[in-house]
């Protein structure tokens, strides 16, 4: 075989016709086949170009088996040609193998499906004669158009002309090269099945594992949710005992202090017999510890109602001015540290509120107190302001006092019932731990907020916001008086 680049169009029609079967691919002069000869020298042609094209194995025997039988099934046909062609840069690179006939029948049916199971086919048929493109895809590693068209050139410049007998060798080369190749793909198959198979038994297993973990943890989860529900129904059934013995005790409580005070009081008054100096000092001592229980035992008895939810609220417009005076009086007949100053608003206009006036003094009354009891010297202030937040009606109380302060890691606890930060500071100073606890808790029932932060040696500084529940009075004055 000689090898040619094409140049372009030729005048002689049997050219051109070569030349349209591969377009404007580079092109090797056909050769004619017409013998079984000349397919034996076809098949190995296709396997040597394909191999010196960089095509793997399976692809080189794909080619030369397709080509095998398009020429058996095309020999006998009238001018059979056979070129190889590549096509140039510019378009995907293939090796073109083009069958082009002048007279005969169309290829059977049978051979080109077998021949496009193998290889990329475009079949022509044509009044007189056909043609057949096979096109087999090349490796970008095979090189560029230029390198793969010399390396095509050289190879089918050095083809010999084979007997049948080299031909047949090479047949049982082939065959024996792919059924070694199925046999290392069967067994590399095998072996993929028997590590998928593996790989299975372990998913199981751990699929099992995982299950009859989460079963087991369910059913924790479940003993758990029994006994967290147990746990608050025994809560709750202690809460209540808890509220239902405040409330008995307090009861029984307050009838003997309540005699103790009355009975102080008629001792002490100016129709009563004359007391001596001493005897007076002792029955106001009693007086005093009176009131302290009687007060005590309020503060108690409120408590288990507000957390049994039967403490009620009895909203009435305030006036500030008159709690402030009331409440220093209060603060003022206990209050013996003559080095504190107790300052208070002036009895300037102070804001509106609606709410429970008795609760709001109890509120006050206990911060009030608890800042005195912890203020050696200096001042305690209560200041009233508007609440600055525009989202509701509310006003703002301030406690603040230049006391001994209460430590960062004690914060968190001073709201427990009964729970007092023990120190120095508790020398000569006796009470229950119930005042911030009882004042938080009056205050969110008033629909308000507590808020205390301090300082250790600078003082303490609580806020309560009370919102102004004008509202719910003005709905039920008008609820009484049968208005809208």
């Amino acid at each position: 075989m000689s090898v040619v680049s094409d140049p372009g169009p030729r005048g002689d029609a049997a050219h051109q016709e070569r030349s349209s079967a591969v377009g404007s691919a580079w092109t090797v002069a056909p050769v004619l086949l017409s013998s079984s000869q000349d397919v034996f020298g076809l098949r190995r042609t296709a396997q040597q170009a394909a191999a010196a094209l960089s095509l793997e194995r399976p692809d080189q025997v794909r080619l030369a088996t397709a080509l095998s039988e398009l020429g058996r099934d095309r020999l006998g046909c009238r001018g059979l040609e056979v070129s190889f062609g590549l096509v140039p840069p510019g378009r995907p690179t293939a090796l073109l193998v083009t069958f082009v006939w002048s007279a005969g029948p169309p290829p059977a049916r049978e051979t080109l499906d077998l021949a496009a199971k193998l290889v990329g086919i475009e079949y022509e048929a044509r009044p007189a004669g056909g043609r057949i493109v096979v096109s087999q895809p090349l490796s970008p590693e095979a090189g560029g158009g230029d390198e793969q068209h010399a390396r095509l050139a050289e190879v089918l410049k050095a083809v010999a002309r084979s007997t049948e007998a080299d031909d047949l060798r090479a047949q049982t080369r082939d065959l024996i090269a792919t059924l070694e190749e199925t046999r290392a793909q069967r067994e590399e198959l095998r072996r993929l099945n028997e590590e998928l198979e593996e790989t299975n038994r372990g998913v199981l297993a751990l699929y099992t594992e995982l299950t009859q973990e989460l079963e087991a943890t369910n059913s924790g989860v479940l003993a758990l949710h029994t006994e967290l529900e147990d746990k608050r129904h025994q809560l709750q059934e202690a809460s209540e005992a808890k509220t239902r013995f405040w409330t008995n005790i307090s009861h029984e409580l307050r009838t003997p202090v309540n005699s103790v005070v009355a009975l102080s009081t008629l001792l002490l008054a100016p129709s009563s017999p004359a007391l001596t100096v001493e005897q007076r000092e002792q029955v106001e001592l009693i007086g005093s510890a009176g009131h302290t229980l009687l007060s005590l035992v309020s503060d108690l008895l409120d408590v288990a109602k507000a957390e049994a939810g039967h403490l009620e609220i009895h909203t009435e417009p305030v006036d500030l001015r008159l709690l402030v005076a009331h409440l220093r009086g209060l603060i003022l007949s206990g209050h013996g540290h003559e080095r504190v100053t107790l300052v208070t608003p002036r009895a300037e206009e102070q804001p509106p509120l609606v709410t429970d006036e008795t609760l709001l003094v109890r509120i006050l009354r206990n911060l009030l107190s608890n800042a005195l009891k912890f203020t050696e010297r200096g001042e305690v202030r209560l200041e009233i302001d508007v609440d600055p937040e525009p989202s509701a009606p509310a006003v703002l109380f301030t406690v603040t006092d230049t006391g001994i302060g209460i430590p960062p890691e004690e914060l968190g606890r001073v709201f427990e019932v009964f729970y007092q930060v023990r120190g120095p500071h508790q020398s000569g100073r006796p009470g229950t731990g119930l005042g911030l606890p009882y004042a938080r808790t009056l205050a969110e029932l008033l629909g308000g907020t507590l808020t205390l932060t301090s300082t250790v040696g600078v003082g303490t500084k609580v806020e309560v916001r009370l919102p102004d529940l004008g509202h719910e009075y003005t709905q039920r004055a008008q609820n009484r008086k049968g208005g809208p």
